[in-house]
C-alpha cells in the first residue's frame, strides 16, 4: 500500500460535518482545525432556523468552549476571522432530505466543493424512544448518504456509529462490507420500511386511544427495547 497522510489528504479540502454541535464532532472540529490549519472549508450543520442562528450556536456550542483554548492561544485575536475564513454554520438536519437545507444556493455550493462528509449527528441514548431513534440514526443516516452522492467531487463518506457495536467480539475486527438490510448475528434481512411502518401503526394507535404524551414516550422507549432484542439475540 503507498503511505498515505491524514495531513496531506486534508490540505486544500472542504469538509461536510453534521453533528456539529455533539461531543465527538466538536473534538474531530479542533483538531483538524489546530493540525492542518490549510484545510479549504469546513461546513457545519447546525440545527438552526436561519443562518444568524445557526452562526450564533456555532460560536457558543464550539467555538467558544474551553476544548479551543490551544487554538485560541495559538490565534489570539485572530482566531475569530480565522473560524470566519474556514468554516461555515449551515442550517439544517439531517433527519429530513437535503438536509433540510432551504437555501438552494448554498445547497448547490455545497454540492459542487465538497469533499469529505463526516456524519456525527445521532442519538447515542440507549433508552430513547424507537421512533426519535430510527428517524435519526437510521433514516437520517441515509439522508446523509443521498446527499453525499450528489456531492460532484466527494472522495470519502466517514460515518461514525454509536459505541459498542462489536456486541460479544473481541480482538482485531475487519470492517466487512455488509449488503442492505444484512444483520451481524443471524440470517434474517433488516427491514427498515417495515419498522417504519411498525412505529407508524404503533403511534397511531396510541393517539387513536387518547394517550398521554408520557405513555407515549414510555411505550415507544418499551418498542426500542423490543425491536433492539429481536435484532440482536
Amino acid at each position: 500500500m503507498k503511505s498515505f497522510s491524514v495531513l496531506q489528504f486534508l490540505k486544500d479540502k472542504t469538509i461536510l460535518v453534521t453533528g456539529a454541535t455533539g461531543f465527538l464532532a466538536k473534538i474531530f472540529v479542533e483538531k483538524i482545525l489546530r493540525i492542518q490549519p490549510n484545510l479549504k472549508k469546513l461546513y457545519f450543520l447546525i440545527r438552526a432556523g436561519d443562518d444568524k442562528s445557526a452562526k450564533q450556536c456555532m460560536f457558543r456550542e464550539v467555538i467558544e468552549k474551553d476544548l479551543f483554548r490551544v487554538l485560541r492561544d495559538t490565534w489570539g485575536d485572530r482566531l475569530d476571522s480565522f473560524i470566519l475564513e474556514k468554516v461555515a454554520a449551515v442550517p439544517g438536519d439531517i433527519l429530513y432530505e437535503d438536509l433540510g437545507i432551504k437555501d438552494s444556493n448554498l445547497k448547490e455550493e455545497i454540492y459542487r466543493q465538497i469533499d469529505l462528509v463526516v456524519n456525527v449527528a445521532a442519538i447515542t441514548k440507549f433508552d430513547e424512544r424507537y421512533d426519535a431513534l430510527l428517524d435519526t440514526n437510521t433514516m437520517g443516516a441515509f439522508h446523509v448518504l443521498s446527499f453525499a452522492k450528489n456531492c460532484a467531487k466527494i472522495q470519502m463518506l466517514v460515518h461514525l456509529s454509536t459505541a459498542y457495536m462489536c456486541g460479544e467480539k473481541s480482538g482485531l475486527i475487519p470492517e466487512n462490507s455488509f449488503t442492505m438490510g444484512e444483520m451481524v448475528k443471524w440470517p434474517r434481512k433488516l427491514d427498515i420500511m417495515a419498522e417504519k411502518q411498525l412505529v407508524e401503526q404503533k403511534l397511531n394507535q396510541l393517539q387513536t386511544t387518547g394517550a398521554a404524551e408520557d405513555e407515549v414516550t414510555s411505550i415507544m422507549k418499551d418498542l426500542g427495547t423490543e425491536r433492539f432484542q429481536y435484532r440482536v439475540y
